[in-house]
């Protein structure tokens, strides 16, 4: 394949793209023993290509959108099907494939570090992932029962998070820190108006078994597909690596904080922020419906004002804390105010009864989850270890912070009900206190990241 100037390589007096050697790399002797070998100093990435940083924004559109969308709306619409007034089986459902995700995604790292191939080490696995993903479909939608439905969403939440956890892998290993903040903006912005825009397009086939899950994942192969084709990926046959044992793929599940204080940091902040927006999340769809005493099929239009109304201040939160963090000397007051957003986002939302009122709950607390997102990813990329030999390992990693809390708060709910409140509507109040609380306590342990050693 034609590599790219983008990605930084030098020309032969012909112009022809040459690929760096990789004789130089030496064996690790570090406590992380068996990972790929690390590069020596640091050298500064090359700015992407405008098309570039669009095409990767598409992708984490299409990839958002189809692993979202089921979790935020299309599986309570089926499970409602399935067994009307079980909706502690949706908390099962979503920690399955919370967990499973969980334990696919180091080793789809691992792997992708260290994958030989024309097209590079990440795009096979969002070909993969994408594959996966879109198998899935019709296991979930003729689900004949909650086992078989769970059994598809685990599936589908193994190949989406392939095929977006390729794509942060490349997002990590290519951009620019100058370009960090506002990349990480787009894409954080994305992955909020994704599923909104998911769901106004499913509300349009709620009627049809099929295409309630079908069409987000048509979506996502379509965009994902054309940044496979179009993005350039530089060609790994050549580079070198020690032997991958299991007992290496196992360690590649941990690090060592003390070494990497600043990411262990930044990674126990994202921990207990996106606990708390789980909490939020899982149990959207039935929260709306309790509050406004509508039908749970009645859902969709609602969550689609909501969630349109508030892409303008996502849209804002997102880019505008992105952009302006680029040229702070620090993203760390950037953190807080979106966690202080968000709290009192859920704070309104949790003593609102009315459309109005959840509307501007919604809009507050979007704004600062945009905010957060985005800030919080471009300084995981500030302070991501050995980026240039491991980064899908740390990526993986990194999503731990975020995929453990998808699969705990589904669990963590029922017992929140059953301390803090007896009914159902004091319960939903007690669930929204305890997320902006959360949320709260990780951005301060975030802050704490300046302490930590810069990687």
């Amino acid at each position: 394949m034609v590599i790219n100037d983008i990605q930084g390589h030098p020309k032969d007096p012909a112009g022809r793209a040459t690929r760096v050697p990789t004789a130089h790399v030496a064996l690790p002797s570090s406590p992380e023993a068996g990972t790929p070998p690390t590069a020596g100093p640091r050298e500064p990435q090359p700015t992407l290509t405008g098309t570039t940083v669009w095409l990767l924004v598409v992708a984490t559109f299409g990839g958002g959108m189809a692993m979202i969308v089921p979790m935020a709306f299309t599986l309570a619409l089926k499970l409602n099907h399935l067994a009307p007034g079980r909706e502690e089986a949706l908390g099962y459902i979503l920690g399955a494939g919370s967990l499973a995700s969980l334990l696919a995604a180091p080793v789809t790292g691992v792997l992708s570090d260290r994958t030989r191939s024309r097209w590079g080490k990440r795009r096979p696995y969002t070909v993969i992932g994408a594959a996966v993903g879109l198998a899935a479909v019709p296991l979930m939608a003729f689900a004949p029962n909650i086992v078989v439905l769970g059994l598809g969403w685990v599936l589908s939440t193994i190949g989406w998070g392939t095929a977006v956890g390729s794509i942060g892998n490349f997002q990590a290993e290519n951009i620019a820190e100058a370009q960090r903040g506002k990349v990480s903006g787009l894409t954080g912005l994305t992955m909020q108006v994704a599923p909104v825009i998911g769901i106004m397009l499913v509300g349009t086939v709620t009627a049809d078994a099929l295409w309630v899950f079908l069409l987000p994942a048509v979506v996502g192969i379509l965009l994902v597909t054309a940044f496979v084709i179009f993005a350039p990926e530089r060609d790994s046959r050549g580079l070198e690596f020690t032997p991958l044992s299991a007992g290496h793929v196992f360690k590649s599940f941990g690090f060592n904080p003390r070494k990497h204080q600043a990411f262990a940091w930044v990674w126990a902040g994202r921990f207990l922020f996106f606990l708390g927006l789980s909490l939020t999340t899982s149990y959207a769809t039935f929260f709306y419906a309790q509050r406004l005493q509508i039908d749970v099929a009645d859902v969709t239009t609602v969550i689609a004002v909501i969630s349109g109304a508030s892409i303008l201040s996502a849209t804002a939160g997102a880019i505008g804390g992105g952009w302006l963090s680029d040229h702070a000397a620090d993203r760390g007051p950037f953190i807080m105010l979106g966690t202080v957003l968000y709290a009192a986002g859920t704070v309104v939302s949790a003593f609102s009864y009315d459309l109005a009122l959840l509307l501007v709950g919604t809009l507050v607390a979007s704004t600062g989850i945009a905010v957060f997102t985005s800030v919080g990813q471009a300084l995981v990329l500030d302070v991501l270890p050995h980026r240039e030999t491991q980064a899908g390992r740390f990526m993986a990693i990194t999503s731990f912070s975020q995929k453990i809390p998808s699969a705990l708060a589904p669990l963590l709910a029922p017992v929140l009900f059953s301390i803090f409140a007896t009914g159902i509507e004091e319960n939903y109040s007690a669930l929204f206190l305890a997320a902006g609380a959360l949320a709260i306590s990780g951005g301060f342990l975030t802050l704490l990241h300046t302490r930590g050693e810069s990687c």
